[in-house]
Formats: C-alpha cells, structure tokens, sequence
C-alpha cells in the first residue's frame, strides 16, 4: 500500500487536570481579551466549559470563582459593586504574559545591561589583568598574584609582594536605559476581523514585567497613540481597548520625546507597536485626518520628528503588525531618517522581537 497521509476532524484534548491552575491560566487569556471584565470573562469561560469539558463533577466553574476571591485575584468592589480584578490578578496577567511571550525568566542579581566598557564596573567578568591605580582591593586575586610574586621573586623565608605582582579580576560596566512603548489603539487594530490589541498588549504586559524582574533600574514608560497621546501605567494594561481613533503617529512621538527628555539616562529608546499608516495630526483644536493613503502633509511631519529623534540620539524600533508594500516603503523611509530599526512581524512573532531588541539596544549604544 502507498504511504499517505489521513485527515480527520480536529478533536481537542480535553484537559488532564481540571483543577484552579489550568483554569486560571485560561481565565488570565479571556480576561485580557475582555479588557479586564471579569463578568464576560468567566460567561466565556461558562461557553467553553459546555463545549470542551473544563471541569468536572469534583471541581466546577462555581468553585473556580469562589477560589479566584478567596486567593485575591478578583472582589466585588466595583463601582456598581461588580466584580473586578485586584492587584495580585494584574500582576499574574504581567507574569503569565512574560511567560507566554519571553519563556520563564529568573531574577539575577542586579539585573543591570552589560557594555563593552571595562575597569571599575559592578560585575565581575571571567578576564583578569594588572593591578592599576583606582582598583578597588576586592578585585585582587590573591592566588594569582601571590603565585606571581613567588615566579618574580623566588621561594624564600622573606617573602614579599609588590605592586607588579598583583592581578585583579576586570569588571564589566552596567548601564541604565529609559524606554518608551508606544501602542496603536487605533481602530484598524480590530479591523477585518483580526484582533490586533489583545497580542499587542501582552507584549506591553510582558515588557512591563520584564523590566521590573531583569532591569529593574530602568525607566519604562507606556504611551498610547490614536487621534491624540496620553500616558497610561503598567496597572492599566489589562484594561486597554481600542476606540475609534485615527492613528496620530505625530503625537505619539512628541509625547515619547517629552517623557524621554525628562530622564537623566544616557541611554534613550522608543518602541513602537503598531498595525497602520499614520493618518492624523492636530492643528490647535482640530484634526487633520486623511484614511485614504500616504498623506505627504502627515507623513512629512512623521519624518521630521523620526529625524529629530535622531538628533538626539534616541533611536526608534518600529513593530509593524503588517506587510503592505506601500506600508513598508513608508517604513523603510521612517527608519532611514531615524536611522533606527523597524520589523515587519506577524502577531506570532511580536514578542520574541521585542525581547531580542530590548537586550541588544541596552548594550548597543555604549
């Protein structure tokens, strides 16, 4: 018989524990899809239950909730008195997004990025060298500068040392970084029925938590972008939702340039996530739109600020959640100017992007 392939219907497996962890990693995705309402959280929760079996007769939907208050992931003191998430629930969103997106990570000492600097740093390195004027005596390898002193000056009763026979221990110089995330809530982030927000934020999310574990001296600040630019913090990530807003890509920029001009860092950089062409400035009180393409008097303005960004040595990675080709050429022409980067990411790839960068442009710019 000729070897082949069969193909079947798709039957998810159903899970093999049913019990408060595996469902409160399915509750952390829906609640990030419903922007932190817990209510349609657990009802879409309720759909997949009949669908796929989530629970069972020994552990049901009912006692997930119970415990989700009892462990002080959600409570009852809303507004209106409906249920909403706590800080520990935020926080577990951030975790499991940094898993999700990064892999599980370990807090490391102090966390810092590494330079190609040596000499007086904070971390030792695997290198060695002669003793100079300013080393700190921590950094002197006894054994190695004790065995120098015997091959200089022989084995003897009057054993001495001198300042040619010692060897320190080279360290590396660690440095500090201030980022800026930009984030497209314009409303082609939902558009064609491709949810485009949802994976957008659990980089952000991911980032977020990433920072706080790994570098946690350095500065991240969270803007997001649609017909105008506001800061939003950490704690409201969860809670982002698209509205119908073109894509003021100008004042995202200006917002991130004033944060960033605040920071005391010698080392400065925005990411930006987005999905579309910039199709909107402000002209005192009002808007100039134009959805319909490249718009030059848009576009022109982008360009200059790409350019001063440049200037001031603050390079720009643009994320673009799109393949267009007039799309791209913008990007390219963006990213020249800046002289920055820029990828061209399917939704998959989003955080393993943002990851790889946010590492190597710490160490970069030193």
């Amino acid at each position: 018989m000729a070897a082949g392939y069969r193909f079947t219907d798709y039957v998810p497996e159903e899970p093999k524990d049913k019990g408060f962890d595996s469902l409160l990693q399915i509750f952390l995705q829906l609640i990030t899809l419903t922007a932190g309402d817990v209510a349609e959280a657990m009802s879409w929760m309720s759909e997949m239950d009949k669908r796929y079996n989530l629970t069972d007769d020994s552990y049901g939907l009912g006692d997930f909730f119970e415990d989700l208050k009892k462990n002080g992931y959600i409570d009852d003191k809303g507004p209106d008195g409906q249920f909403k998430l706590q800080a520990k629930g935020e926080q577990k969103i951030r975790k499991s997004a940094l898993e999700e997106i990064f892999g599980k990570l370990k807090r490391g000492g102090r966390g810092n990025h590494t330079t190609p600097k040596t000499g007086i740093g904070d971390e030792a390195s695997a290198d060695r060298r002669e003793f100079r004027f300013g080393d700190a005596p921590e950094q002197i390898e006894l054994t190695e500068s004790i065995r120098n002193a015997q091959i200089q000056h022989g084995i003897s009763d009057d054993f001495f040392l001198t300042e040619q026979d010692l060897e320190v221990t080279e360290r590396e110089h660690k440095t500090q970084t201030s980022t800026v995330l930009m984030i497209d809530i314009s409303h082609s982030m939902i558009l064609y029925g491709e949810d485009r927000i949802t994976p957008a934020k659990k980089v952000a999310m991911a980032l977020a938590e990433l920072v706080k574990i790994k570098y946690p001296k350095d500065n991240l600040d969270i803007i997001v972008f649609g017909n105008d630019a506001w800061q939003i913090t950490v704690k409201d990530l969860p809670y982002l939702m698209v509205g119908p807003y073109h894509t003021n890509t100008v004042a995202g920029l200006e917002l991130a340039m004033d944060l960033l001009r605040r920071r005391k860092t010698s080392n400065k950089q925005i990411f930006m996530i987005t999905d579309g062409k910039p199709t909107c400035l402000k002209e005192g009180l009002k808007y100039y739109k134009n959805s319909f393409g490249l718009d030059r008097k848009v576009v022109n303005k982008t360009l200059n600020l790409a350019a001063q960004c440049r200037r001031l040595n603050i390079p720009i990675t643009t994320f673009m959640i799109a393949t267009d080709p007039y799309l791209q050429q913008f990007v390219e022409e963006f990213t020249q100017v800046n002289n920055g980067q820029a990828y061209y990411s399917s939704l998959k790839g989003l955080g393993d992007l943002v990851f790889r960068d946010y590492g190597r442009n710490k160490k970069k710019r030193m």
